[in-house]
């Protein structure tokens, strides 16, 4: 736990730092919780959650921060000069009232203890903190897990049974004794010993100096019967608290006077002079400071050959065009509406931008008589120092990035929940999806305006706009947080695939499940068993759960690719042969027999390659062959080819500016796009 300066307001935070990578699912689990239970929690007796973010492969969550220290500190100090009872109230609604918030919540904080108690400056307001282990319960549920601190666990808790909210009640009443005793209510030498003193409910009497009506509330919260205990509401209306409750209301945030005493006028002393303060040193050492942070230019000794070399078309670029590199190796890419985006064998994220309209290297003004090749600008995604991205996926305006610790964070458009975050928000840098860090991701899909995630022990998740049953959740709600997704029990899911309007998932068995809308059969849902057309009631328009494709042969071959386009989607065997399948209104299933078939097509002309990877764009394909063929068919319109408009609807190559032999590592198309990466 560090204590920190933001810069931004130039105020004092707690910055909690959890170390992610030596983290076991459990551990990632806890993170995850404390979390979400702190952005659930809004209220002024609650340590304040601000925000977190990965760092140094570490989650950190940044807090208020409470500089008088903790209860058990200021009880400590004490010795055994005990506190007056108003002094005492004055705390204890305090806490009161902080835990009916969290339970109103429906959460279980179950390590309430002095320790996780917090001062303010004056030591007169406390702070409830440390949600580590706190439990969300929905309505009327109970808790099952043994946890908390043991000189506070309830006697329920002792013996294995369910608990709910009056667990945390019990801890409560331990509290309250703390307080009036200056001592825990129980204690012993060694655990055994002290679950018997819990189960037997004995503790030493407080003090006569304070009144029956403490003693009687401490010992109605530490009643062994958990539903013999009082609701918090219940506490709250006792003769004892309302008084404090209401000097609370009235008296936190007052101003304190003191009576002036006037005194005989003074003669007057002329001003001293202010001495003269030298900042030479200090200066000194902060331009420093500044210019070792700035990077010093080289001359340039020679340009060293390119590691690899990353190609777009598309969008009124005809043939490919070399993107500027950083000097480093780009390993996958991935291309949304307006992004273009790779990850770096070094593990950082790259993108490549296109200059604003009329600026050098732009788009041509309207009216402009000469048509320039556009030009792009490339950039690492800063801000995330520490951490190793292995993959990323563009949506439409938004991206999603996998981290090499299986964590999942997304940055962008947070319109249709995109972004995971419970919310609805932009994000302009990547932000942790919290709802996953209990779970170590292995990929991750962004379709148009949703996203599909599988975890290591083949979970899927989906979030965002749920229109077709694209989710797969079945309904057609939009969730701006991440589902869990059923997939038939016996199937295992190995890879997602997101389209505009529908999903795919690849099994660890090279089969395809589908869900969304399969309009033309482009998730080759239909029931089809030879090459005869189904009948009507063999088709299906539209799917909310994950189904097997149906469609001969692509559930008889085992399927090592896929991808889906606006309206068609194209597949590759293991035997590296392509089937396409869905609308042919622009050629893009590589026949020039524009067909109304719903039957999947195998693609002639590329006899000559073994097909591995294949990408479909809005109504064009791009197959990549195992020594580095490159060949694309459909709609020619803005480039979308690469290549001359000739012969669109079969597979024709598309030529490189390479002098050495290389492999294609990564493709993406999207809408109207192509990006390639070689090496």
């Amino acid at each position: 736990v560090h204590l920190c300066l933001r810069k931004a307001d130039q105020k004092l935070v707690i910055l909690k730092q959890i170390p992610v990578e030596q983290m076991s699912k459990d551990e990632r689990l806890a993170a995850q919780n404390e979390c979400q239970v702190l952005k659930l929690l809004s209220h002024p007796n609650v340590i304040e959650y601000y925000e977190n973010f990965l760092e140094d492969k570490a989650l950190m969550i940044a807090m208020e921060y409470a500089p008088g220290g903790t209860l058990a500190e200021f009880i400590h100090k004490r010795c055994n000069s005990l506190l007056d009872e108003d002094t005492i109230l004055h705390f204890f609604v305090q806490i009161l009232l902080a835990l009916h918030h969290v339970h109103t919540k429906q959460i279980l904080h179950r390590d309430l203890k002095t320790q996780n108690i917090l001062l303010d400056k004056h030591r007169m307001i406390v702070k409830i903190g440390d949600f580590g282990i706190s439990k969300i319960l929905s309505s009327k549920s109970k808790a099952y897990t043994v946890v908390g601190t043991p000189c506070y666990i309830s006697p329920e808790l002792c013996e294995g049974k369910p608990y709910n909210q009056k667990s945390d009640i019990w801890a409560l009443g331990c509290v309250l004794y703390e307080l009036a005793s200056l001592k825990r209510a129980f204690e012993a030498a060694n655990l055994p010993a002290l679950v018997l003193k819990i189960m037997s409910g004995t503790f030493a009497p407080i003090s006569d100096r304070y009144s029956p009506d403490l003693r009687q509330l401490i010992l109605s919260m530490l009643n062994l019967d958990p539903s013999k205990r009082p609701q918090l509401n219940e506490i709250m209306a006792q003769a004892i608290c309302i008084r404090p409750l209401l000097n609370l209301y009235t008296d936190v945030g007052s101003v304190k006077m003191r009576r002036q005493v006037t005194l005989p006028p003074q003669p007057e002393k002329p001003l001293a002079p202010v001495p003269t303060v030298t900042h030479s040193r200090t200066g000194g050492r902060a331009s420093s400071a500044r210019s070792r942070g700035v990077r010093c230019g080289s001359a340039k000794t020679g340009i060293p050959p390119p590691l690899s070399s990353i190609y777009t078309w598309g969008s009124g670029i005809t043939t490919p065009l070399r993107l500027p590199m950083l000097n480093t190796e780009v390993v996958q890419v991935s291309a949304g509406r307006t992004q273009k985006a790779g990850v770096t064998k070094s593990g950082r994220l790259i993108l490549w931008e296109a200059p604003p309209v009329g600026a050098a290297g732009g788009a041509s003004l309207p009216g402009a008589t000469e048509q320039l090749q556009p030009q792009f600008v490339s950039r690492f995604l800063e801000g995330q120092s520490g951490v190793t991205i292995k993959h990323v996926s563009c949506g439409d305006l938004f991206a999603a990035c996998l981290t090499d610790r299986g964590i999942i964070m997304t940055f962008g458009s947070g319109s249709n929940g995109c972004l995971g975050h419970g919310n609805f928000t932009d994000v302009s840098q990547p932000k942790i999806v919290e709802a996953l860090l209990g779970y170590e991701m292995v990929q991750v899909a962004c379709g148009a305006s949703h996203v599909l995630a599988v975890s290591n022990e083949r979970e899927v998740f989906a979030w965002g706009r749920g229109d077709n049953g694209r989710l797969g959740l079945g309904s057609l709600e939009c969730h701006n947080c991440p589902q869990q997704v059923t997939v038939p029990p016996e199937h295992e899911a190995q890879r997602v695939i997101c389209g505009i309007d529908s999903s795919m998932v690849l099994t660890v068995k090279n089969q395809i499940l589908a869900c969304g809308s399969n309009r033309c059969n482009k998730l080759g849902l239909d029931r089809i068993s030879s090459a005869e057309e189904p009948s009507p009631e063999d088709q299906v328009e539209e799917a909310t759960v994950f189904m097997c494709a149906q469609s001969a042969p692509l559930n008889q071959e085992p399927i090592v690719c896929a991808d889906i386009g606006t309206a068609h989607s194209a597949a590759v065997t293991a035997s590296g042969h392509c089937y396409t399948f869905g609308s042919n209104q622009h050629g893009q299933l590589g026949t020039n027999s524009c067909r109304n078939s719903r039957v999947p097509h195998l693609v002639v002309g590329l006899e000559t390659m073994k097909v591995t990877v294949v990408a479909c764009g809005d109504a064009f394909t791009v197959a990549i062959g195992a020594d580095g063929e490159v060949c694309t068919w459909g709609k020619g319109a803005r480039g979308r080819l690469g290549r001359k408009d000739e012969e669109t609807g079969v597979p024709r190559p598309v030529q490189l500016e390479e002098t050495h032999p290389y492999l294609v590592t990564s493709v993406a198309c999207c809408h109207g796009n192509t990006l390639l990466a070689v090496k």
